[in-house]
Parts: C-alpha cells; structure tokens; sequence
C-alpha cells in the first residue's frame, strides 16, 4: 500500500517537492520539541491549495495519517511524524496574496513566516499584533493551528481575535471556506473552532488577517525588583487599577543574567526579576500611561526604573525578551519549555511552587512569561545525556501544569497540547469533556488520519495516568462539561 501511495504521490509533485530519502526525512521528525521524534514515509512539500486538496484527498483514499506543519517551531509535538504517515510541509506556501489598506485586511498563505505581515503591512501604517517570540520564524499557519499569542497579546488579542477567516482542506480533499473578510459571518463559528485545533480538523490553506493602525508612538518601563513575588503583586495590581498596558512580561532573575550574558543587553543584573511594561497610543496617551505604571512601580517596591527614550531603545529592551528561550540554551546542554495560564493574582504564589518543585526533582528552573495575561513559561534545565534527567523533568512538566489547574487555570497558554500535555488533559477535563472533544474530531475526520495521536487522550490513558499519580491526587472534576 505504502509503495502504491507513493508512486501515485509522485504524479502530483515535481521530484524536488517529494523527500523520501530517509536522511533528509530527519529534518522533518521532530519540532522544536525534539526530545520525541518520528520518521515518516514522506514528505510533500506543495505549492498551491489544488496540490494540498489532491495530497490530502490521494491520502484519504490510501488511508496514510497526514500531519500538516509549518515552520516547526512548535514546542509541544504537535508536528511530530506519524510513522508510516505522510508529513504535510507548508513552508513553501509562503506568498502574500493580498494587502487592503482600506478595509485593513492581508491574506496569506499558511506557510507565510508571521513578522512578515507586518513587514509587508508597514508601507501602509498597519501591522499585525499577534507577535510570538519566534516571530521571525514561526508561520501564520502553524499560529492558527496553535492559536498562538505573543508579547502584546494582553491588549490586543491571540490569533483567534486578529484571524477574520481560512480557506481549509479537510480529509476528504474538499476546500471550504470558513470567516471571510467581515467582522461576522453567518452559521455555526467554525473559525473559533478550526484555529488552536492542532491540524487536526482540516489543513489550513489560506488566512484572512486583520491588521491594525500602527500606534503613533510607543514606551517601555523596565522595572527592577527584589522577589519574583513582589513583581507578580505588582502585575496584578497594574490591571487591578485599570491598566490595560499594550504588554506586561516578567523575568526572574536568572533569566535576566543569561539573557545579559547571551546579548549583553544591559538588563539589572542584581535584580531578582523584572517587568517590561509598554504603552502606547497618542504622545498624551502614552505620557499619562507611562506616568501612572511609573507611580505603581513604585508604591509596588521596585528597586529600578528605567524608561525607553526612542524607538531604538525601545527595540533593544524586548529584544532581551525575545533572546530569552535562545540565553537559556547557555545554562544547560538541554531545557523544556512548559506552558501554563492562572490567574494574575496566583502568579507570585505559583513561581514559589514550582521553585519548590524544582528542589524536589533536583532541577532547576527558570521563568519567563507572558504576566499580564498569567501565561507561564518555566523553562526547566536538564542534561538529556544523564540517563534520568529527560524522565524527571517530563514529571516536573506535569507537575507545573497540575500547579496551574489547581490555581484555577489551565494546562497550555498557546503552545498547544501536541503529544506533550496529552496527560495533562485528562486532569484538565473529565470524561464527559473528552468525549465531545472526540465527537467533534470524529465529525471532521471520521477515520482519524489527520494529526492523529495528539490533543485528545483516549480514557485508557487517563485511567492509567490516574493510577500513576495517585500518590499526590487527581484533581477534581466538575460534574458538567465547561464549554
């Protein structure tokens, strides 16, 4: 069957959108979460919809799972290869079709890399907000699967508020049309639906992005503190006094001296975490914004304040930030990335607990996070060349989300759940919950091809994890599904 498949695959490809050799397979078998990795039968690497649709169709008939993925800079597996399977490659879909500066809109193809929107937007004053920290990387297709955020995503939104519509192929091979170009769009909201679902609806071929007016002038308070506790009080009292900053972020300490270290950027070495804090809008609007979190900051008990003078300035503060997953390759051989939301107001209390947690499992952690809007980024540091220290910082990973559900919050921000939280989730919802997620996988993709093994656990992995972790509870459930 496989053979078959094959030959016929190449009838719809030029011989260089086709890779079967197995060591160019291996640039494709894993995403940025490359401690679990897969060989797949092939790679299809399509320029147009109508090679996407008869690829997926040709699959469908033959019965061979397909992962679509795009640039790869996923960190939760979702773009792993199914083995035997077909990998799905978008990177070559990568043409901005269409840029309206009057109804303020571009569509795109998937495989457009994101910070390239923005730069094809900038002529006309406009620009697109969604800006993940691998911005200059990650594609628009890959941010709709995972519904990803970024640095201003507290002030205006995740890829679910700036995406107005998609053009996608489902199993079948059939191309539908979900959104459009309008703020609203008549029948069941699919979009919401198809955009964080991990590819395991449809393939994505085509994205309608809303683009906003690029604010006239924009300022960054870097706050210096003495605990990550006191920094985290402080975010939650910004927002508590009715402050909605453009973008909030916090680094603790040592992910400020890594970050020094790697770029030399001149953040408080001393600090045992700071807050970049940015407004922006009208010269008042900014002037009286920057003026007030600069009087918080203060009642709140920084030691530091620094404010960003010009546009330079201002770039060379977040790009510390953004340097931040880079800088803590320096402290460790290896380091996994988790990603969490809780409430603002647990924010201090939960970095204690997962300080704790690293003392327990004898690894370290640092942070890094999106803290307005409560999005955890412990990076947790290990040597996969020591025979356990892979396996301790996987139940380290599960014990950081488990923190997060017990805060009140949930096990994924906007990296996805992948392969990675398949056991997360099923502390993250009960059985009821899981089996509507399986109804609507089911009612898309009734054999299962599409991205299969990832999001949704089947329940004898939750009984299993149940058994695992006894010893330190399962989290209670509520008696009705949350939708």
């Amino acid at each position: 069957m496989s053979a078959e498949f094959l030959s016929a695959l190449r009838t719809l490809l030029p011989d260089d959108a086709l890779v079967t050799e197995r060591e160019r397979l291996r640039a494709f078998e894993c995403d940025a979460l490359s401690a679990y990795r897969a060989l797949p039968l092939a790679v299809a690497l399509p320029t147009t919809e109508a090679q996407v649709t008869a690829i997926v169709s040709l699959a469908h008939t033959h019965r061979i799972p397909v992962v679509a993925r795009g640039s790869g800079t996923g960190l939760s597996g979702g773009a792993r290869p199914v083995a035997g399977g077909l990998v799905l490659g978008l990177s070559r879909m990568s043409s901005i079709i269409d840029i309206d500066p009057l109804a303020r809109l571009a569509r795109v193809q998937p495989g457009v890399r994101n910070q390239s929107i923005s730069m094809a937007a900038a002529p006309y004053g406009l620009y697109y907000a969604p800006d993940p920290s691998s911005q200059i990387a990650c594609s628009i297709g890959g941010n709709v699967a995972e519904n990803a955020g970024g640095i201003h995503c507290l002030k205006y939104g995740l890829t679910v508020h700036n995406v107005l519509g998609v053009r996608a192929v489902t199993v079948e091979g059939d191309v539908i049309q979900v959104g459009g170009s309008t703020l609203d769009s008549p029948g069941y909201d699919l979009l919401a639906l198809l955009i964080g679902s991990e590819g395991m609806l449809a393939v994505v071929t085509e994205v309608t992005v809303r683009l906003l007016p690029k604010p006239p002038q924009a300022r960054v308070v870097l706050a210096a503190f003495g605990s990550v506790r006191t920094a985290a009080d402080a975010v939650a009292r910004v927002i508590a006094d009715g402050l909605i900053p453009a973008a909030m972020e916090m680094m603790d300490g040592a992910t400020v001296r890594a970050v020094n270290a790697f770029l030399d950027i001149g953040y408080p070495d001393d600090a045992e975490a700071i807050l970049l804090i940015e407004a922006d809008g009208t010269a008042d609007e900014v002037d009286a914004d920057i003026a007030s979190i600069e009087a918080l900051m203060h009642e709140c008990g920084a030691s530091e304040l620094r404010l960003s003078h010009d546009e330079a300035e201002r770039q060379r503060l977040w790009a510390g930030r953004k340097a931040a997953f880079p800088a803590a390759a320096m402290l460790a051989p290896d380091y996994y990335c988790m990603d969490g939301s809780i409430p603002r107001a647990k924010v201090g209390e939960v970095i204690e607990q997962i300080a704790e947690l690293g003392r327990e499992f004898g690894l370290a952690c640092i942070n890094v996070f999106h803290a307005g809007d409560g999005n955890l980024h412990p990076l947790i540091l290990f040597d996969a060349n020591q025979a356990d220290e892979l396996a301790r910082a996987e139940r380290y990973g599960t014990r950081i989300a488990e923190l997060c559900l017990a805060a009140g919050g949930t096990i994924t921000g906007e990296h996805g759940v992948g392969i990675e939280k398949l056991d997360a989730m099923c502390s993250q919802f009960n059985a009821a919950e899981l089996a509507q997620f399986r109804a609507l996988k089911e009612a898309f993709d009734p054999d299962g091809l599409l991205n299969p093994g990832k999001l949704i656990p089947e329940l004898h992995r939750c009984a299993e994890y149940g058994r695992m972790h006894v010893h330190h509870g399962q989290l209670p459930h509520p008696e009705l599904p949350r939708f």
